[in-house]
């Protein structure tokens, strides 16, 4: 069968799948969650031999630790992944909910019902348990799932999307509803592009190569899940030790996420008290520091940062430093070269750290807190689906009601038009 037929065919059958699933109880669905959950920790040892074959094929073609770090699969990460699709069916099912009923003046009632989008076709990079995540909050939402992980995970993916499936289907999930796209061959993600009569949704998560290719290629509407050039803002107030806190750990705790910090901000009152120690301390967990004209003079040894680095998402441990003077200097700065993704500010003003919030534009907007926060889990919406930078139909970390549309419904006694 040629490619061609092969995505068609998987994208037809989990359409049909997705009508299905809509109705279906949500005792069934978190049913199946729950067997999913528990097969998944029973196959630790499988996952983690399959993860082995996609770890020395990346060694083999020379990514990057912080690449390879989002790749790895181990015990504690199966068990998260176990963890967050046991949370996904603790939560409230939206499908069904009814919002804002009004009476109108004739007597006509007017809402809206919460509802599937369909069947949601996932493109990533990288990091397997976005299968079982992306798996979890569209079977809960009531979609039928069509996904394509990329080829450095191929085994991993396969793998997961195996034990997922056939765990779904013993619990009453329609067949096709969990589909994976198992062949590495990119041609399959032109393909998938072009099928907007199965599928009502794109949603690419990984770098800024797949995302400009997605939306260049797409005949469907996509929600971009795009690159993370994060920044935190020392103000002139900041506490001095929070600041340092917050700042290492936006940028070590995971460097190969989209939410991890690319450039440091700091006001120029701070940068003799603050940088001095900090620099130290993020070079000893083993960063390198590239700074603005500014910043070398007070620290030699780093290096001066180009044009193209503010611009740039590193996944890696690499920081940009800047002194600036002020809040307008920061905020604009931000707006040059951020990715509207998540953004920090550490200070004491309250007024500073308003207008910070209403005037900086990204999916998440933090006061004294991590850009590593902007997560689904940490936001208490369970896994998600990823953190969509668009404005249209959902912003930020994507959960289960970013998932659903909404349908009016009228309930009339024999009203008509006049």
């Amino acid at each position: 069968m040629d490619i061609k037929q092969y995505v068609s065919d998987k994208a037809l059958k989990a359409k049909q799948a997705s009508r299905t699933l809509a109705t279906i109880s949500t005792r069934i669905k978190n049913e199946a969650l729950m067997r999913m959950a528990v097969r998944l920790e029973q196959e630790a040892e499988t996952l983690i031999a399959e993860n082995k074959k996609d770890i020395a094929a990346a060694e083999q073609n020379g990514l990057s630790q912080a690449m390879i770090d989002r790749l790895r699969l181990n015990h504690d990460r199966i068990k998260a992944m176990a963890a967050g699709l046991r949370e996904v069916a603790g939560l409230p099912d939206p499908v069904g909910e009814v919002l804002h009923m009004r009476r109108r003046p004739n007597g006509m009632e007017v809402g809206k019902m919460r509802v599937p989008i369909g069947l949601i076709g996932i493109i990533y990079e990288s990091r397997p348990n976005v299968t079982a995540d992306s798996a979890a909050l569209c079977l809960k939402s009531g979609n039928a799932v069509l996904l394509r992980g990329g080829s450095e995970s191929v085994y991993s993916n396969t793998a997961i999307g195996k034990v997922l499936s056939e765990e779904g289907l013993k619990a009453g999930i329609p067949d096709g509803a969990i589909a994976i796209i198992e062949n590495p061959d990119r041609a399959c993600v032109f393909e998938m592009l072009k099928l907007n009569q199965y599928i009502d949704v794109i949603i690419p998560r990984g770098g800024e190569g797949l995302i400009k290719m997605v939306s260049q290629y797409s005949t469907i509407p996509i929600i971009k899940h795009d690159k993370g050039v994060c920044h935190v803002y020392l103000d002139e107030s900041a506490d001095h030790s929070m600041g340092m806190n917050i700042a290492m750990n936006a940028k070590i705790q995971r460097p190969g996420t989209c939410n991890a910090m690319e450039t440091l901000l700091v006001h120029s009152k701070m940068a003799q008290v603050v940088l001095p120690e900090l620099i130290t301390r993020m070079k000893k967990a083993g960063v390198e520091i590239r700074g603005c004209a500014r910043t070398k003079e007070l620290i030699p040894d780093s290096k001066m940062a180009g044009d193209s680095d503010w611009n740039t998402e590193y996944n890696d441990l690499i920081l940009n430093v800047k002194i600036v003077d002020s809040l307008d200097e920061a905020m604009e700065h931000i707006a040059v070269h951020g990715s509207q993704h998540s953004e920090a500010i550490v200070t004491n003003s309250y007024a500073h750290a308003i207008r910070f919030q209403r005037e900086v534009d990204a999916s998440a907007v933090f006061v004294n807190a991590s850009t590593r926060l902007n997560d689904g889990y940490e936001f208490g919406l369970g896994a998600e689906i990823g953190i969509s930078t668009t404005r249209i139909h959902a912003r930020g970390p994507m959960g289960l009601e970013e998932l659903t549309s909404t349908k009016f419904i009228v309930c009339g006694s024999g009203q008509i038009r006049e």
